[in-house]
């Protein structure tokens, strides 16, 4: 029974490769020329020689012998690297087939020791002068314009591909757990101290003009004070006439306060303010009112309603601004970057730093993942069968190792002219 076996059918060539494939051919027709004309004129100075022509035959066959053997020898060996030489299994023979996975080893190694060791990373990384070619691109108004359109892309891209619930509740939970953990008294009493030391009385002005004019705007709360308090039997026109009296007094006070930089009741608010200030920071018992005061403001569901709002309009506000060129944001940001680019341009100390830190993170990139850099070399060629691989190096410098075939058939007939010449001088 005959099994009938079907060759693996080749890759289709790339154009690149069809061009390569028609100078290796034209390189391995001139170097077969040469051979062949050796072999031609070794027989015609056979012929001559049978026919009694001596003398200078003999150099010339001497040297078209020689040429023979050394274009054969050299056409076996280039033959030998990528295939059997006629077929015939003859030992290390077609040695790029039978030893890739060595070949995509070693080639591997080699670009992991000389191409991707830090000491060339980062002499090539400092050769190249990255941040002040970044910065002599970004100071470029087209430039700059360019990246601020890109980077408005990703910013509306990622702001439109995130859900608001999810960010509102990231948001709502980082601000309750920062807060929560948060000392407010402290900065608080301290800023308090601040107003009242500053002389400024910003504080006092705002609680007196305020007093003042909720009192004027609102006698109906003395009126209810004044008759809730106000004995069963006192007349009702007593009480209204009292709690008219009472709220005239108060706005004038009031106003007082509010008009006379020097009044007493302004010296009673500034001690009771800066007092408080003190107890904010020192007094535990204060301090802890403000911290229960905070945990019930964070427990509110206003907050959660006051984050999610401020989250919605900030994304709306940022998306218009990406989706409009003349907006103030990207106008900012095309000013910011080029702004930068003529620092990195200009700055010498910015740009060591900015090189610096490239340098780095090249290093650490290239030094972490250098063995995966390198298995990719190693992967794909072990993924390559034998024929292939060959025939893709045969491709890339089969017409220069043409020329080997070439010099060896001219060199081995310069030196058998030469061992030809010296017999004869010495015999």
């Amino acid at each position: 029974m005959t099994i009938v076996t079907k060759a693996r059918p080749r890759d289709p060539l790339t154009p690149s490769e069809l061009t390569r494939r028609r100078g290796m051919r034209r390189m391995k027709s001139v170097a077969t020329g040469f051979l062949l004309a050796a072999a031609v004129v070794y027989l015609t100075m056979k012929i001559l020689q049978n026919h009694g022509v001596t003398g200078w035959t003999g150099y010339v066959q001497a040297a078209a012998e020689a040429g023979m053997v050394g274009g054969l020898a050299d056409w076996f060996a280039v033959t030998a690297l990528f295939k059997h030489p006629l077929g015939l299994p003859i030992p290390h023979t077609a040695i790029i087939p039978k030893r890739k996975d060595q070949f995509g080893e070693g080639l591997g190694e080699f670009v992991g020791e000389n191409f991707l060791s830090e000491e060339v990373i980062r002499g090539r990384l400092s050769a190249l002068g990255i941040s002040r070619r970044t910065g002599q691109w970004l100071s470029q108004p087209e430039n700059a314009a360019r990246v601020t359109k890109e980077l408005a892309t990703a910013v509306r891209g990622v702001l439109t591909v995130l859900r608001d619930e999810d960010i509102q509740k990231i948001l709502g939970e980082a601000v309750t757990t920062r807060l929560a953990k948060a000392d407010v008294a402290t900065p608080l009493g301290g800023l308090l101290q601040r107003l009242t030391e500053s002389g400024s009385h910003q504080l006092v002005d705002i609680l007196a003009a305020r007093a003042h004019d909720w009192l004027e705007e609102h006698p109906e709360a003395i009126e209810n004070a004044v008759s809730n308090e106000a004995p069963l039997w006192s007349p009702r026109f007593l009480d209204d006439a009292v709690a008219r009296r009472l709220q005239r007094e108060l706005v004038k006070l009031a106003g007082s306060v509010r008009d006379d930089q020097h009044h007493p009741v302004r010296g009673a608010l500034d001690r009771f303010l800066a007092d408080y200030a003190e107890e904010l920071k020192s007094d535990p018992e204060t301090r802890g009112r403000v911290d229960k005061l905070k945990a019930d403001l964070l427990q509110h569901p206003e907050l959660q309603g006051l984050v999610a709002s401020g989250w919605t309009a900030l994304r709306s506000a940022v998306i218009d601004a990406a989706e409009d060129p003349g907006s103030d944001l990207q106008t900012r940001a095309r000013q910011g970057l080029q702004s930068l680019g003529h620092r990195l341009e200009t700055d010498t100390a910015m740009q060591e730093k900015a090189d610096g830190w490239v340098r780095e993170v090249a290093v650490h990139l290239v030094t972490t993942y250098r063995q995966e850099i390198t298995s990719l070399i190693t992967d794909t060629v072990a993924a390559w069968d034998g024929p292939a691989t060959s025939r893709k190096i045969e491709l890339q410098v089969g017409r220069d190792l043409q020329f080997i075939r070439i010099n060896g058939t001219v060199v081995g007939a310069l030196a058998g002219l030469l061992i030809y010449t010296i017999t004869q001088l010495t015999l």
